[in-house]
Order: C-alpha cells, then structure tokens, then sequence
C-alpha cells in the first residue's frame, strides 16, 4: 500500500539546505539500481529508507535480477519499497525476454502487474527493434496498467558492463534519431525517458556532452532521466544543470548524490554553488 510522503524534520534544521519537493514530485528524481553488483535485500533496504528514503523516487532492478529470485523475496523489496513511496522499475530485462517470442512479453508483463511492479522499462541496447514496435510495446505495458519507461541512447551494443573497445567497434547512433524516437515515444504515452549513459559519458573519452544539451533543448528536463551511475557523472549533470535534474545512480550513491542536490558539500567546483530558488 503506498502512502503519501511527508518529509519528518530533519537534524540541525536551523542550517539552509536546498528546498526539495515532497513525494511523489516532478523534479530531481532519483532513481537507485536495485539488486545486481551487489545483493540488496529487505533488511537493507529498510535501512537505506529509514535514513534516506524522502530522496529516493523509484528502485530499478537491473539484469533481470528478480527472475532468481523467489517470489516472496521480490514481494517484499516491492513491499518495502511501497511502504517508502518508492515506485519499482523491472529495468531493460525486457530486451531478453522478446527473444523468446509475443506470447512471453505478455506474460511477462502480466506477471511485473501480479507482482506489484510500477514500472516496466523497454530498451533495446542488444537487439534491433524498428519504432513501431516500441511503440506497440509501449500500448501493451500501459494497457496493463503499468508505467512504460523507454531507454533510449546512442551507442549500439549498450548494457550489461561491455568493455570499451567492443562499444567502439559497434558504432554509435546519430543522436537526432534517438530524440526522435524519444518524442514518439512520449507522444504515445510513456513516463519518462532514460537516457541510456554508454557513449555519452561511460566507455567514451571525451564524453559526449552535446548530447545531454540536444536532449534536454528537444524535450526538457522533466521528461528525462540521465544513467549516472558514477560520482564524477552526476557531479557533471548538478553542475551544468541544476539540483533538479533527474538522474539514475547506484543505490551506494545516494547519500553523496543528495549532500550535491542539497548544497550542503562538494567537490572543489561544486562547493557552496549548488543553489536553487523558491518563491
């Protein structure tokens, strides 16, 4: 049962920090992996809340992690995310399982709805699937009732921790194209976009920072959340973007990722320069 979230008197209320938005808010999302390098369990993640579960928005499993697990194991992460106001993600697992035909996708999204998922995230960072079949993905998904969260990027072969070289040698994708995508995709429903980090700032040197920029002037901030699986990532999108902006990280991350979001630390270029305005 999920439960409006209200934001308990924090320590030292007397020192300013950055105002957030209490749940369920529209920017700065942050979105935590779930269980995948390492094991995240209930009593963990009962721990994680309990100190910073205002800052988390949703949890994303990653890998198809849950598919090993028993069901009542992922029940109660799904639990207990609930219980925080936290929305689950199935991440891109779905990408493996149109490898096993039409009749499986809908089971599998039949079961993400029994389970208590909130979200089902449709990527294609291994296969090739043409836009109206993303599309029809993301009928399917949300005529379950189920949130659909596309990843889109532009690097070809993207996901599960491939080494450098192998990315480089299978190309990256012209980023109109991929905002292009995004765009129909939210035209025809979906939450959010993710945007996926491989060849923008993960195995690329230099990061490909007209990217983020293209993205954000084609659809805004609000409709996108950016992987930023790395301190030195996210540090990159709060400088050049703002508190607010929606970012993905690893759930080890989240402390480091809302001392920045609340200017209250930071690195060299990031100290007492992280501000925002409320009227």
């Amino acid at each position: 049962m999920k439960r409006k979230s209200k934001q308990p008197e924090r320590s030292f209320p007397f020192l300013r920090v950055n105002e957030r938005e209490e749940k369920p808010r529209k920017r700065g999302l942050t979105e935590i992996r779930g269980p995948y390098y390492s094991v995240v369990g209930r009593r963990y993640l009962e721990d994680l809340f309990e100190l910073m579960g205002d800052y988390v928005d949703s949890l994303k499993f990653a890998g198809g992690s849950f598919s090993l697990m028993p069901e009542n194991a992922v029940r109660n992460l799904i639990e207990v995310c609930h219980q925080h106001n936290v929305l689950v993600s199935t991440g891109g697992f779905l990408e493996h399982v149109l490898t096993e035909g039409g009749d499986a996708v809908k089971q599998y999204v039949a079961e993400c709805k029994r389970l208590g998922f909130d979200t089902i995230e449709i990527s294609a960072g291994f296969i090739s699937i043409s836009t109206d079949d993303w599309l029809r993905l993301i009928e399917l998904v949300r005529k379950s009732g189920l949130k659909a969260k596309p990843e889109v990027g532009i690097q070809f072969g993207a996901g599960g921790a491939t080494a450098a070289a192998e990315l480089q040698a299978e190309g990256t994708r012209d980023p109109d194209w991929a905002i292009a995508q995004a765009k129909r995709f939210l035209e025809a429903g979906a939450d959010i976009i993710m945007v996926e980090s491989e060849g923008i700032t993960e195995n690329v040197d230099p990061w490909r920072t007209d990217v983020p920029a293209k993205f954000i002037n084609a659809i805004g901030m609000e409709k996108l959340m950016f992987e930023a699986a790395d301190p030195d990532v996210f540090a990159w999108y709060i400088k050049n973007y703002g508190a607010e902006v929606n970012l993905f990280i690893d759930h080890s991350q989240i402390v480091q990722l809302e001392c920045l979001r609340a200017g209250i630390w930071g690195t060299k270029s990031l100290w007492g320069r992280v501000m925002t305005y409320k009227e």
